[in-house]
C-alpha cells in the first residue's frame, strides 16, 4: 500500500508552454495541486498526460533547452490512493539482468496491473552473480538481498515510505552457542559464510568450500525468508567440493575455504539458527530495494560531497549524467528519470543538481536509485525516456507502480 503520512509537502512553481494531450482530467481539476506538487519553475516546455488506469497517477516531461535537460516524471498520488510499490527482479530471482520493460512483463497482472516503473538498484554487471544487487532487496515479503549498509527504499508494513541506511545483522547461530555473520544470495567471500535459497537458482555457483545442506526444523518457520526473523534449521548434507544443489524447500549455508578454523563444522542432524536481522528492523516490509545517496531528508536538500560517499563513485557523484529517483511528500510519490550524455538532448546531472530539483518538485524525502545507461522510466506502456545506451539496457530489478486488484 503507498500511504500517506502526517508531514506537509514543500514546493510550488508554474509550468510555461504546457502542452496537454487527451486523457489528462486529472490534471485539469486538480492544476493548483498537480502545478505545486510539480514545481517546473525553471522549465520552457512540459508535456502532461494522464497515465492508465484512472487513479489519477500522471506522467510529464520537462525539457529546459538552455542546459540542455530532458526530465521524465510520473507522479503517483497517496491519498485513497489504488496504487502500491513492487520490487520487481529479473526472472522474479535474486540473479538476472533484463530491461525494466521485460520485467514488467514478467510481472504478470497477478500482483495487479503496473502502470508505471523506473529501475533500482546498483547490481554486479557480469559473472557467475550478474544481477546480484549491491544491497538490500525485498520482494512479495521475500527477502532477496541483504543490506549492504548503504541508503534503502522500503515501504513498511503500514505502507508509510522510508530512505535510510540499512545494515545487515544476518548471522548463523552454531550448536555451540556461538555465531558468525552471515551473507545472502551473492558471491561468498572466500574467507566468509553466504546463505544461499531457492531463490538463487538451482546452484550456489560457488567453487570449493564447506557446505552445509539445511531443511526445516519441525514446523518452525520456513521459506520464503523474511526480514528480520529467526529459522530454526536442521543439517540435512555435507558438500565439500562447492556448487551445492539448491532442492526445493531447502537452503545451504556455504562457508568459504579461507574461513577461519573456528568455524564450527555441525554434523548432519545438527540444528543451528538463521537470523535475518536487520537495523532498522524490517519486519512485515513486502517491498524495498537499495539506491542512494538519500538526496532530500525532512524536507532538507542534503549537500553531497566527495567525501564520506559510502561505496558511491566520487565521480560520478560530481559529474552530470543520466539519473533515476523516487521521491514524495505528503500527497504524491515522483518517479523521476533525468536524460544525459546526450549533449543536444540532455547533459544529465549532479547528485546535488537532482536533488535541488526533487526539492523544488515538492519532494519532502528523495532517494537516488542507479543511473548511468541503466537510467530507465516506463510508463503508459512504452519506456519513456532516452537511454544513453540507445537503447534499454538490460538491469537486475525495478521499482514498479502496480493498480491494485477491485
Amino acid at each position: 500500500m503507498i500511504g500517506r503520512n502526517s508531514r506537509q509537502s514543500g514546493g510550488a512553481g508554474n509550468l510555461v508552454n504546457v502542452q496537454k494531450p487527451g486523457g489528462c482530467r486529472a490534471w485539469r481539476a486538480a492544476r493548483l495541486l498537480a502545478f505545486g506538487c510539480f514545481g517546473l519553475a525553471a522549465a520552457q516546455s512540459a508535456e502532461i498526460s494522464s497515465g492508465p488506469g484512472g487513479g489519477g497517477l500522471s506522467y510529464a516531461h520537462d525539457v529546459q533547452p538552455k542546459v540542455p535537460w530532458s526530465i521524465h516524471i510520473i507522479r503517483v498520488p497517496r491519498q485513497k490512493s489504488v496504487y502500491q510499490f513492487h520490487a520487481a527482479h529479473a526472472q522474479k530471482h535474486a540473479l538476472g539482468l533484463t530491461p525494466v520493460s521485460e520485467q514488467i512483463k514478467q510481472l504478470g497482472a497477478e500482483p495487479g496491473l503496473p502502470v508505471a516503473a523506473v529501475n533500482g538498484d546498483y547490481y554486479q554487471r557480469d559473472g557467475a552473480y550478474a544481477g546480484d544487487p549491491r544491497g538490500l532487496q525485498i520482494m512479495d515479503g521475500e527477502l532477496l538481498s541483504a543490506p549492504a549498509g548503504t541508503a534503502s527504499f522500503w515501504v513498511d508494513a503500514i505502507g508509510e515510505p522510508h530512505a535510510t541506511n540499512t545494515v545487515s545483522r544476518l548471522q548463523v547461530t552454531w550448536p555451540d552457542g556461538t555465531a558468525s555473520p552471515i551473507g545472502l544470495n551473492g558471491p561468498r567471500p572466500a574467507a566468509g559464510i553466504e546463505l544461499y535459497t531457492p531463490a538463487l537458482g538451482a546452484s550456489t555457483k560457488t567453487a570449493k568450500g564447506r557446505e552445509l545442506v539445511l531443511e526445516r526444523k519441525d514446523n518452525q518457520p520456513w521459506l520464503p525468508l523474511q526480514a528480520s526473523k529467526s529459522y530454526p534449521a536442521r543439517v540435512r548434507e555435507t558438500r565439500e567440493a562447492g556448487d551445492t544443489p539448491i532442492a526445493p524447500g531447502t537452503m545451504v549455508l556455504s562457508i568459504g575455504p579461507s574461513a577461519p578454523a573456528s568455524v564450527p563444522r555441525p554434523p548432519v542432524g545438527a540444528e543451528l539458527i538463521l537470523s535475518t536481522a536487520t537495523l532498522p528492523a524490517l519486519r512485515g516490509v513486502k517491498t524495498a530495494l537499495s539506491g542512494g545517496p538519500v538526496l532530500v531528508a525532512n524536507g532538507k536538500r542534503l549537500r553531497i560531497e566527495a567525501s564520506g560517499s559510502e561505496s558511491y563513485q566520487v565521480s560520478s557523484m560530481m559529474e552530470r549524467h543520466p539519473r533515476t529517483a523516487v521521491g514524495w511528500n505528503d500527497d504524491c510519490f515522483f518517479l523521476v528519470t533525468v536524460d544525459g550524455r546526450q549533449k543536444e538532448v540532455s547533459v544529465g546531472m549532479t547528485l546535488n543538481e537532482l536533488g535541488t530539483y526533487l526539492a523544488n518538485l515538492g519532494c519532502r524525502n528523495a532517494i537516488n536509485l542507479d543511473g548511468g545507461g541503466s537510467a530507465t522510466l516506463w510508463c503508459e506502456g512504452a519506456v519513456k525516456n532516452r537511454p544513453c545506451d540507445g537503447f534499454e539496457r538490460p538491469v537486475a530489478n525495478a521499482l514498479v507502480v502496480l493498480q491494485k486488484k477491485k
